[in-house]
């Protein structure tokens, strides 16, 4: 590089320096061609809910959720949520809309989500655990055709939209045909808010076929019938999009834990062994603290995924000396672009690691590591990050002049 720099200077010394190419044309079309070769057949036509109905006409007696002691098949599941998507439609959910749900990890929340997906709305998951100021101001941001509840006594913060209790909707009678709206794959399915920790927080709208790269034949998990999906995220986070959708849309089951589960050691590891959960996500904090008390446990994973802050590299090495998971995965990705951008297998092999990479595109996205003027720079630079393909959502609730 540093010989490519002189060449050029001596060719044309009044040349700006930072419009010197430093890269062989070999090294270019590796950097921004060759790496991202990620194109792979997805459904990128249907919707989300579209693609769960085809998986409830196939298997409508397997177990989709599994929540404590409450089990539901596929066949109960769209018949909960048809009731409910046709309540919302009677209710003036067109689509687009937006329907903000106040509710925790739950057979209700994921019932809720697939009734607002089948009347074209899109929805909007709120933390109950934020303080009750921010949960108005997300609501208010939002502007929902509905506020979502379990039950009339959630409890939920004063607004001024209207709020449903879906409780009684749900289990009771009504409409279970599928209401079948024509809708495109390119309408908005979600929209999750950034922490605001940069300012104030942004709702990130993804579209349908985005969840849908992120899921199916995505190149880093292969989710079948087989497999049974820990949901330990929070669903105002974008993980629970991989929790919820990998396995629905795949013929799976959901294993929904509790909050208090999910935190303490014990209680988590007997779940993962009661429940035979075969894939789950952890946020580095989570990973740190379970690997530290039951590697073995975690060791019996198909699949065990982790991201969300730098990682040490002595945690995944301390579970992989317990001889599993099979597959121990470290992503990376903003809300921006769909749940995950990156993914870097770890094995034994990496133990001289400092830090862990992020690793290469999963499929149908690109990534590139640019220079301050759009171009890519040399192996072993510095540079910005830039995220393209089927995941970069379409962009901030309200706010065109952010995206």
């Amino acid at each position: 590089y540093l010989l490519a720099l002189l060449r050029a200077m001596v060719a044309d010394a009044g040349q700006p320096v930072g419009r010197i190419e430093l890269l062989s044309p070999e090294e270019r079309t590796y950097l921004l061609e060759e790496l991202n070769r990620t194109d792979a057949a997805y459904p990128s036509d249907l919707c989300i809910h579209e693609l769960f109905e085809q998986q409830v006409r196939r298997t409508p007696e397997a177990v989709a959720v599994v929540c404590q002691d409450e089990r539901v098949s596929y066949g109960e599941l769209n018949a909960r949520a048809n009731r409910l998507a046709h309540h919302l439609i009677a209710l003036g959910v067109k689509p687009a809309d937006c329907v903000a749900t106040v509710l925790d990890r739950s057979v209700a929340l994921v019932v809720a989500q697939l009734a607002i997906l089948k009347a074209g709305g899109v929805y909007v998951p709120v933390d109950r655990a934020l303080p009750s100021a921010r949960q108005e101001w997300l609501i208010a941001d939002c502007a929902p055709r509905l506020v979502l509840t379990e039950s009339d006594d959630d409890g939920l913060v004063e607004s001024t939209f209207p709020a449903l209790a879906i409780e009684p909707l749900i289990i009771g009678t009504g409409c279970s045909s599928d209401p079948g709206l024509a809708l495109s794959a390119e309408a908005a399915a979600y929209a999750m808010y950034t922490s605001g920790s940069t300012g104030l927080p942004k709702g990130v709208v993804v579209p349908h076929c985005a969840v849908n790269r992120l899921v199916i034949n995505n190149g880093y998990a292969k989710i079948d019938a087989g497999d049974r999906v820990a949901w330990a995220g929070n669903p105002a986070f974008d993980a629970s999009t991989f929790e919820v959708w990998a396995p629905l849309l795949n013929g799976g089951c959901i294993v929904a834990m509790h909050a208090t589960t999910v935190i303490d050691t014990p209680s988590f590891a007997k779940a993962l062994k009661q429940h035979r959960v075969t894939s789950l996500f952890l946020t580095t904090a989570l990973f740190n603290k379970h690997t530290s008390s039951i590697a073995s446990t975690l060791a019996q994973l198909k699949y065990l995924l982790c991201g969300g802050e730098r990682n040490d590299p002595s945690y995944f090495l301390r579970l992989l000396k317990e001889e599993g998971p099979v597959r121990l995965i470290h992503c990376y990705g903003p809300t921006e672009t769909t749940t995950f951008a990156t993914v870097c297998e770890i094995n034994l092999s990496d133990e001289t690691f400092r830090r862990l990479p992020i690793g290469r595109p999963i499929a149908n996205t690109r990534v590139y590591l640019l220079d301050g003027h759009g171009g890519p720079v040399p192996f072993g630079a510095v540079g910005e990050l830039y995220i393209g393909g089927a995941g970069v959502a379409r962009g901030y609730l309200n706010r065109p002049e952010l995206t």
